[in-house]
């Protein structure tokens, strides 16, 4: 579980130390690569929870979904269609799924937790 949030902390800390500015024409890019990212960070925080976290899978989504995101902005941007709003729609979709998900889990484990502290022969 450690690998998502060391991704976090990494990316937070690079973000506050630089003084990097975005130009205006790549905002569009950067807003649904950073979309992309947090749906994989909590794709990765909900694998884990599961138990079916995998480092390479957690690593290769990351890359892909980033990319495939950007690409898709470039493309929209080419044809002259605001073809990142689907890349929006999927990516904030997958965010609220993992989002309810996670929370189930941790709601989940804190009442299995209580019900044992309860009952302890059980």
């Amino acid at each position: 579980m450690w690998l998502p949030f060391a991704f976090l902390i990494i990316g937070v800390i690079l973000g506050l130390l630089t003084d990097l500015r975005v130009p205006d024409a790549y905002t569009d890019y950067l807003t649904i690569a950073v979309l992309a990212a947090f749906d994989t960070l909590l794709g990765g925080i909900r694998a884990q929870l599961e138990k079916k976290f995998e480092d390479i899978v957690f690593l290769t989504g990351f890359f892909t979904n980033v990319s495939l995101a950007a690409l898709l902005a470039f493309l929209g941007v080419q044809l002259g269609i605001d073809l990142y709003l689907a890349a929006v729609f999927a990516f904030g979709v997958r965010l609220f799924q993992n989002i309810a998900i996670i929370r189930r889990h941790l709601i989940n484990q804190t009442i299995n937790s209580r019900k044992l502290k309860k009952n302890p022969e059980k």
